[in-house]
C-alpha cells in the first residue's frame, strides 16, 4: 500500500518543496521510501509500502519503457499476472502490478479501466498528450482527493492532509458535507468536508487536460436480480469466494487475516487455509462478557493458525482520541475506529498485509435493520391505505408494535432506511445547530423503494465507501498496514449483489447464502451465532473523567473553532453522554486538528 501525490502546472520542476511536503504529510502510508519525478508540467510523488516486487524495479513514480508515461498507484491489482499475459509485448523491467497498468495504458489508454480489477487509486501523466488520467476503484477501497491551487495548479493526493500541506490552497468548509456528517456520522462519499477540495467518487475516472477537469463514471452496480436456486447459488458462491481469496494472497510478504469469530471473518480464514496452512490470525477483544475472543479462538484452533489475541488494555480514552483522530482529516464518528486502530497497530508488529471480512453484511443481508425492513415490507399494512387508516385510529386507544408504528411513519422501506437507520441528528436538530443544508444522494441506479436488494445496493454505494472503507484505510495506513477485502472482489461482489433477496434473509434468518454455503467450514457454536456489535456503549465511555474533561474543554468553550460551524447554545442541549454527544465531540476534535489550515 502506498500514498500518492501530484501537482500539474507549468514549470512543475519549481515545485520540489511543495511535492515533498505533500509526500511527507502521508509518510505513514508508505514508510519504506519516498520518491519524486518531474516533467516540465507535472510533478509526481509517492510514498512506498513494499509488498509486491520489493526491488528497485517496483518503486514509484514509475516511468513507462519510453518515459512518455509516468504512474503513481495506491493499491493492489488482483490477478495482475493473468492480465500481464495479455500484454506480453510490453518490455517489462520488473514484476509489479503497477507496470502492468502502464502496459495496458499504452495499448488502450483510458479504456483500460474497464478491465482493471482490485483496489486502487492512481494517476498517469501522459507527456505526449499533456494529460493526466486518474481513476478510483469500484467500491471506494482507496481514496483520491483533488483541488485547484491558488495559482491554478491541479493538485491530487491520497489524503486531504497532503493537499493542505502543499500550501497551495486555503480550505473552505462544505456546509452540505457538514450536514451529512451530523445526520449520518461520516462525510458523503461524493464530497469532502471542504468546498474546494473534491473527492473522486468510487467507480469514477478523471481526465485533466489544458486546465479542464472531466469526471465520469466507468462502472455501475448490476441492478437486476438473478433467478437462481439455492443449490446452484451455493456452488458458485464458494467457487467465486475461493478465487477471490486466492488472488488476494499474492504478495512478497506474509499475508495474515483478521479473525473476529463472526461468520464473515471465519469464512475468510477457512478458505485461506486451503492455500496458506498455518496462517497468522489476529483477534481484538474488549474485556467484558460479550467478548468475541472465544469464538475466534475456536476457528484458530480448527485451522491451526498462528493466533494472536489482542486484549483491551485500560487506556486514557481522551489521549487515544487525540492521537488517532488526526488520521481522518474529516469528522468521523464510527466508534469502532478505536478498536480498529488497535488491531492494526498490533498486526503491524508481525505483518504488512491482512485480509478482512468487511462488507459481508451489505452483500449477504447481515444487519438487524435489514430484518426489520423485511418485516416492514411483509407487514399487513404495507402499501395498504385502508389498513394504515385503521391502525392510525386504533393507536388512539392501544399501543401498537414497533413495526406497525414505523409503517405509519414511512411510505416505504427505503424511506425508513434513509431516515431511521444510522441517523444521529434529525433535520430539526440540524436546523437548531445552524446546519440544515440539503444534500443530494447520488447512486449509479434508481433504487426501487420496495426492494431490500436495492437498499443493500444503496449501502454499497454510500455507507461502505463513506464509512467502512474510510475507517479501514485510515486506521490501517496510520500503522503502515495494508488491509485487503476479498468480499469486494468484483466477480464475487457482483454475484452476491444479484442474488434474490430470499437467498439472503427471511423473517427468521440472515445471511442465508453464507450460512448454507460455508457452514461446514465453521465450528458448531459459530454456526448459530447472530451478529454482535464491536465495542462498549458510548455511555460507558463518557464515565471516564479524562474524556469528559476533553469534552468540556472543546464543547463548553464558546470560543472554540467548532462554533464557527455550529451553534454553541444548541450544542449544549445535546451533551448528554450519548451518541449525539459523541458525534459532536468528534466534530470538535476535527476542528481542533485542522486549526492550522483554517
Amino acid at each position: 500500500m502506498c500514498g500518492i501525490a501530484g501537482i500539474i502546472t507549468s514549470n512543475a520542476r519549481n515545485y520540489h518543496v511543495e511535492i515533498k511536503k505533500m509526500t511527507d504529510a502521508i509518510a505513514h502510508r508508505g514508510p519504506d521510501s519516498a520518491d519524486h519525478e518531474f516533467y516540465e508540467n507535472a510533478a509526481l510523488g509517492h510514498r512506498r509500502l513494499s509488498i509486491i516486487d520489493l526491488s528497485e524495479n517496483g518503486k514509484q513514480p514509475m516511468f513507462s519503457n519510453n518515459r512518455n508515461e509516468c504512474i503513481v498507484l495506491n493499491g493492489e491489482i488482483y490477478g495482475y499476472q493473468n492480465i500481464k499475459n495479455h500484454y506480453s509485448d510490453y518490455p517489462y523491467r520488473g514484476e509489479s502490478d503497477t507496470e502492468v497498468i502502464l502496459a495496458m495504458y499504452q495499448r488502450r489508454k483510458e479504456k483500460l479501466i474497464n478491465d482493471l480489477p482490485g483496489m486502487f487509486a492512481f494517476a498517469i501523466w501522459d507527456e505526449e498528450k499533456q494529460e493526466l488520467f486518474c481513476a478510483r476503484d469500484r467500491f471506494g477501497e482507496k481514496p483520491f482527493y483533488y483541488a485547484a491551487g491558488k495559482n491554478g495548479e491541479f493538485i491530487f493526493a491520497s489524503e486531504i492532509k497532503a493537499i493542505l500541506a502543499s500550501g497551495l490552497i486555503q480550505p473552505v468548509i462544505n456546509q452540505e458535507a457538514l450536514s451529512h456528517y451530523l445526520q449520518y456520522g461520516y462525510v458523503n462519499t461524493y464530497q469532502s468536508i471542504y468546498e474546494n477540495i473534491q473527492t473522486l467518487p468510487p467507480a469514477h475516472q478523471l481526465i485533466y487536460n489544458n486546465g479542464k477537469i472531466s469526471v465520469s463514471r466507468y462502472y455501475s452496480l448490476p441492478f437486476k436480480d438473478r433467478t437462481v436456486s439455492l443449490s446452484d447459488a451455493k456452488e458458485e458462491f464458494v467457487y467465486l469466494l475461493r478465487n477471490a481469496v486466492q488472488k488476494q494472497l499474492i504478495a512478497d510478504v506474509e499475508v495474515g487475516s483478521f479473525l473476529s469469530g463472526g461468520l464473515d471473518s471465519s469464512s475468510i480464514v477457512a478458505l485461506v487455509n486451503e492455500f496458506l496452512p498455518h496462517q497468522t490470525t489476529l483477534s481484538f477483544g474488549y474485556d467484558h462478557e460479550d467478548s468475541e475472543l472465544r469464538y475466534a479462538k475456536e476457528i484458530a484452533e480448527k485451522y491451526k493458525t498462528k493466533h494472536i489475541e489482542i486484549h483491551e488494555k485500560k487506556k486514557d480514552l481522551a489521549t487515544s482520541l487525540l492521537n488517532i483522530t488526526p488520521y481522518f482529516d474529516e469528522p468521523f464518528a464510527d466508534r469502532s475506529f478505536l478498536a480498529h486502530y488497535e488491531i492494526c497497530r498490533n498486526a503491524r508488529k508481525n505483518l504488512t498485509v491482512v485480509l478482512s471480512g468487511d462488507a459481508g453484511d451489505e452483500l449477504f443481508g447481515g444487519y438487524n435493520f435489514y430484518r426489520t425492513e423485511n418485516a416492514l415490507k411483509n407487514h399487513f399494512s404495507y402499501n395498504n391505505i385502508m389498513a394504515k387508516f385503521g391502525m392510525k385510529f386504533y393507536r388512539n386507544f392501544k399501543q401498537i408494535s414497533f413495526i406497525s408504528q414505523k409503517n405509519l411513519e414511512h411510505d416505504n422501506i427505503l424511506q425508513f432506511h434513509q431516515n431511521d437507520v444510522r441517523n444521529t441528528f434529525s433535520l430539526a436538530e440540524r436546523k437548531s445547530l445552524g446546519v440544515a443544508v440539503n444534500f443530494q444522494q447520488n447512486y449509479s441506479f434508481t433504487p426501487d423503494s420496495d426492494s431490500l436488494n436495492d437498499i443493500m445496493r444503496v449501502d454499497l454505494e454510500k455507507y461502505v465507501p463513506g464509512n467502512m472503507m474510510v475507517k479501514s484505510d485510515r486506521m490501517a495506513m496510520a500503522n503502515s498496514l495494508e488491509v485487503r477485502t476479498p468480499f469486494l472482489d468484483v466477480d464475487f461482489a457482483e454475484f452476491c449483489i444479484q442474488l434474490p433477496e430470499q437467498l439472503k434473509l427471511d423473517t427468521e434468518n440472515d445471511k442465508i447464502i453464507l450460512r448454507e454455503s460455508m457452514n461446514s467450514y465453521w465450528t458448531e457454536s459459530i454456526k448459530n451465532r447472530k451478529k454482535q456489535g464491536f465495542g462498549m456503549h458510548v455511555e460507558d465511555w463518557f464515565q471516564e473523567d479524562n474524556l469528559m474533561r476533553l469534552s468540556d474543554d472543546l464543547l463548553k468553550n464558546k470560543n472554540h473553532r467548532v462554533f464557527d460551524y455550529i451553534d454553541f447554545d444548541a450544542t449544549q442541549k445535546f451533551l448528554d453522554k450519548g451518541q449525539k454527544h459523541w458525534n459532536l465531540l468528534q466534530l470538535a476534535l476535527w476542528a481542533d486538528n485542522t486549526k492550522s489550515f483554517l
